[in-house]
């Protein structure tokens, strides 16, 4: 990162006022009237609403277009665990992605304790002000058992992104990625080095949507998860495989996908070599990816590349997800946010990518064209497609699901299309 870059991160988030986000007003504010019904007296009747029927908080108060996105500062970003309140310029961030792309009203709640018990009983007890709770930079494996806990206490959708939205957005790629280079998910062999809460959810829900559990071997700082091995947690267990393959090099010869979710530069020019013909490579580490882009493209002519970076074709990026899921389930009051809701935000972002790109995208991301293909497997967060396709599959899964409060609403998909100006 250059001086100047980092000079202006900070004068970014400093001026003219310090942070990212503010809070606005919705109703007139103006006049003695005004403030009667704003607060007392007026505000007296909602409250009685509420307190005979829960569900009229959706009507009355700001809940149902309200995510809180919450975390301890276990796990910020590639930084490490940095602590609760360094945390907060990413949560702030992550507020103003949800409205940005999404419309939703988003504020950052920063817990300052690493005990899970302690995280869990403060969010579950302040979880009924919202809509839906994104959790964010938690660390594995105390991050299983939070998400568990607080979608079994809360009535609430409960989605950890760091989970969720990067497995969404690597499965959409990936059956993209496969289908060009002439493969099927439930054939491909799967190497997947990296098993903390990214790499588990992500190999999770590419078991949901085809692929063998027998195909898929994780790996973590000691190698191989095989069988047998000693020191292996219950998450991690999910993956063991029966196998005499160990490290890295053993694991990835003959692999048709490479999954780095880890540190910079641990996949070898020789070791991708030895990969399948027509390899697909994610290598998302950031800043730096565990191949480098031109590093990877010089040895093999016949491979696809995905990274986390803006930089490169095929940004596996989470902000393709997270706003139209979460969009999606607010909108028809869903009470989680489930599998089927996953998968089907994983087919709407897959089919998005097959359509003709508008000039709007090309001219934002400084194109003169996009096509499916080896070089656009996912579409661009800049898409104003991604509203109108996400939320509208994820609230009919919801509905279809039965985590729903309410029936898909009457010409909801068409909304969205304008619902952001």
């Amino acid at each position: 990162m250059s001086n100047d870059f980092r000079q202006a991160a900070l004068d970014y988030h400093s001026g003219p006022v310090p942070g990212k986000i503010s809070i606005e007003l919705t109703k007139p504010a103006e006049t003695q009237a005004d403030l009667a019904l704003a607060y007392s007296p007026g505000v007296a009747e909602p409250c009685r609403e509420i307190a005979a029927d829960p569900e009229a908080a959706y009507r009355y108060t700001g809940k149902g277009n309200l995510v809180a996105v919450i975390s301890n500062g276990t796990a910020v970003l590639g930084l490490g665990n940095l602590g609760s309140l360094a945390s907060k310029p990413v949560m702030e961030g992550k507020a103003l992605l949800f409205k940005r792309f999404a419309g939703i009203n988003s504020v950052d709640i920063e817990v300052n304790t690493e005990d899970a018990t302690s995280f869990i009983d403060t969010v579950a007890n302040i979880a009924d002000t919202f809509g839906g709770i994104n959790l964010e930079d938690i660390k594995a494996p105390e991050c299983f058992e939070i998400e568990a806990e607080l979608g079994r206490r809360c009535s609430i959708p409960i989605f950890h992104d760091d989970q969720h939205g990067t497995a969404i957005v690597t499965a959409a790629g990936m059956i993209n990625a496969l289908e060009i280079q002439g493969k099927r998910l439930e054939d491909a062999v799967i190497t997947c080095l990296g098993a903390g809460a990214a790499a588990i959810a992500c190999m999770r829900l590419l078991l949901s949507m085809g692929a063998r559990q027998e195909n898929i071997y994780m790996l973590d700082r000691r190698g191989v998860i095989y069988a047998g091995r000693e020191g292996v947690n219950a998450y991690k267990q999910e993956f063991v495989n029966h196998t005499d393959k160990r490290s890295l090099s053993d694991a990835v010869k003959g692999a048709d996908v490479f999954v780095g979710l880890s540190g910079a530069d641990l996949l070898s020019a020789d070791m991708l070599l030895s990969m399948a013909d027509r390899p697909v490579v994610f290598a998302c580490s950031n800043p730096d990816p565990e191949i480098r882009p031109e590093l990877a493209h010089s040895v093999r002519d016949d491979l696809i590349l995905a990274t986390g970076r803006s930089d490169y074709p095929n940004q596996v990026n989470n902000v393709l997800g997270f706003p139209f899921i979460f969009r999606g389930a607010l909108d028809v009051r869903a009470s989680a946010i489930n599998e089927a809701m996953k998968i089907a935000a994983v087919k709407a972002l897959s089919e998005l990518a097959r359509e003709p790109v508008p000039a709007s995208v090309l001219t934002a991301c400084g194109e003169t064209e996009l096509s499916f293909g080896p070089r656009y497997i996912i579409p661009k967060p800049v898409d104003p497609r991604l509203l109108e396709r996400i939320a509208p599959a994820v609230a009919r899964a919801a509905v279809d699901s039965g985590v729903s409060r309410i029936p898909y609403p009457e010409g909801y998909a068409p909304s969205m299309s304008a619902a952001l100006g």
